[in-house]
């Protein structure tokens, strides 16, 4: 089932601003979604950027045990394992190794290396995953592989 996911600070398609950036102030932008599927138990969210220089997409985003009656995140939360909002949500590693490595941390694709493109991906799961706070996209990936039952993106793009 395909989920609608947006921003008010960006359309799908369009350039992420630069407050949202590593060029930036670097904090998580406002997200939303909707059409989530009945039954839904939990949400996760994962931003990943393809177009890295890297062997798997470099991950800016993990963020996991979302309540299912969440509609949205707000911008600039803070990068935190626990969040306090959404209650009970947790965030993962991201790619970075130095400075914020757990929560969001904004585009700063390598300079003259062309528009990247970053996708914040949507997934409802038909359970609760149980599961530690601070784990890497591909922990989390693993975990929910066998519960997803929809999912939906908004994909932004920026350039340095």
């Amino acid at each position: 089932m395909e989920i609608k996911v947006t921003s008010t600070a960006f359309s799908n398609g369009e350039t992420i601003p630069k407050k949202y950036t590593g060029e930036g102030q670097d904090i998580s932008p406002p997200i939303f979604w909707s059409d989530i599927p009945e039954g839904t138990k939990e949400l996760v969210l994962i931003c990943d950027d393809p177009d890295a220089p890297t062997e798997e997409p470099w991950v800016h985003w993990v963020i996991y045990k979302i309540p299912a009656d969440t509609e949205g995140l707000p911008e600039g939360l803070p990068n935190t394992p626990r969040l306090k909002k959404p209650s009970g949500a947790f965030q993962g590693k991201n790619s970075f190794n130095s400075g914020h490595t757990i929560g969001y941390r904004g585009p700063m694709p390598p300079p003259g290396h062309g528009v990247h493109h970053y996708y914040f991906t949507l997934y409802a799961l038909k359970v609760k995953l149980s599961t530690e706070v601070g784990l890497p996209k591909s922990a989390v990936m693993q975990d929910m592989h066998d519960y997803i039952t929809g999912k939906g993106q908004l994909m932004g793009t920026y350039q340095r």
